[in-house]
């Protein structure tokens, strides 16, 4: 196990400052966690899995654990998300592991050429490997693109041990011929990182050029493994579709929260995977002005639908209100909570379009869904 290297934290607020403020002392409990992370190398069948874990296990509680995108680690893809306020009483709440697929971890030895990388469904199996080393006996999963896709398929393949899974970017398909070709043409004219920043990022995206594109674009494009991000990118470009058939035996039986950004990448590919699964046990969420990866450019929206999600599986019955410090406005998301609780109470599918407009109602700013944009459908043609 190799330990993180310490570091010196400020405490400057009193016991009484803590206990008047919640949010602060889950703000401090957050903080101290970061500094405790541990890391371990865990050998599975495909090669060594390195995992970073914030937090310690919680009794009768499942542990979360992410799985990265391709040209990611669990830094790039989930750093902005854990890091953000709105995440701090979730890391308080629960232990949490983050998986590096094989070869993709900082630091990384690159691989041998003609190196044998495992295919997603043998990373999904490397799972049971960490699940086990680290005795978590269930757990809630949160995937982007590909691991998006290796959680969707252990899930299948191990039913009982997830509660839940937040799916971004999902694409359950295999590719076909078309895809194929499209594929094979894009190669004669880019290179692998540049293919790698179109999975991630939508056009408008990359023509943009925010500043988060440019940080990612530039980690990509200098990465000393862009070897080892090759293999992980032809694995998933070789992955078998999930066969997933809403009613069918072959579907995820947990509680999923489907994300996506609007005009994004992979839209349709996650609008078709809500349709085939159970209404009842699906929440679709749909954010504007997010682009390709909404946890990193929306990660306060969503950690907050996250936040509901957990709610809506019966952990953390009550959740903080969120404070901003800009002016000491206090925002009241009640239309966007009672809106999400209501989905999963009654069994709904819902969607959530961002932003959502804000307004000042007695001294209190309330932000609310603009017509339209919140849509429940036991279908997605209603969508």
């Amino acid at each position: 196990m190799e330990m993180s290297e310490l570091q010196e934290v400020q405490i400057t607020e009193d016991n009484n400052a803590l206990l008047q403020d919640p949010l602060k002392a889950a703000e401090l409990a957050a903080k101290l966690l970061q500094v405790q992370e541990q890391k371990h190398s865990i050998e599975t069948p495909y090669g060594m899995v390195t995992v970073t874990i914030q937090g310690s296990p919680k009794p009768k509680r499942p542990a979360i654990v992410t799985f990265h995108d391709v040209g990611m680690d669990h830094k790039l893809c989930f750093k902005m998300l854990f890091e953000n306020e709105d995440m701090y009483e979730i890391v308080k709440n629960f232990v949490v592991c983050h998986i590096d697929a094989p070869g993709q971890e900082e630091g990384a030895a690159v691989y041998p050429a003609g190196y044998q990388y495992p295919s997603l469904d043998q990373l999904a199996e490397t799972i049971p490997c960490v699940l086990q080393y680290l005795n978590f006996p269930s757990i809630i999963g949160i995937g982007v693109g590909a691991g998006a896709y290796v959680l969707a398929r252990y899930t299948l393949s191990h039913p009982n041990t997830v509660e839940g899974l937040v799916l971004v970017n999902i694409d359950p398909n295999a590719k076909g011929w078309m895809d194929w070709a499209a594929h094979k043409l894009t190669g004669l004219t880019s290179s692998i990182p540049e293919m790698i920043l179109s999975h991630l990022f939508s056009p408008e995206d990359i023509s943009g050029n925010s500043d988060i594109v440019r940080q990612y674009k530039t980690a990509i494009l200098n990465s000393p493994i862009v070897g080892n991000n090759h293999l992980y990118w032809n694995s998933y470009n070789s992955r078998r579709d999930l066969n997933l058939e809403r009613g069918g035996d072959v579907t995820l039986k947990c509680p999923v929260m489907l994300v996506v950004g609007d005009q994004a990448p992979h839209e349709d590919a996650v609008v078709e995977c809500n349709s085939k699964l159970d209404p009842t046990q699906t929440s679709f969420l749909k954010m504007a002005d997010s682009g390709g990866q909404p946890q990193i450019t929306q990660p306060g929206k969503l950690a907050e639908a996250f936040k509901y999600f957990v709610q809506g599986m019966g952990y953390i019955p009550h959740i903080l209100d969120k404070r901003r410090s800009m002016g000491g406005i206090f925002l009241h998301d009640s239309s966007v909570s009672l809106a999400h609780r209501l989905s999963i109470q009654r069994g709904e599918s819902v969607t959530l379009s961002y932003p959502v407009a804000e307004q000042r109602v007695g001294g209190r700013t309330t932000r609310n869904i603009h017509g339209g944009d919140l849509l429940r459908s036991r279908d997605a043609g209603d969508m």
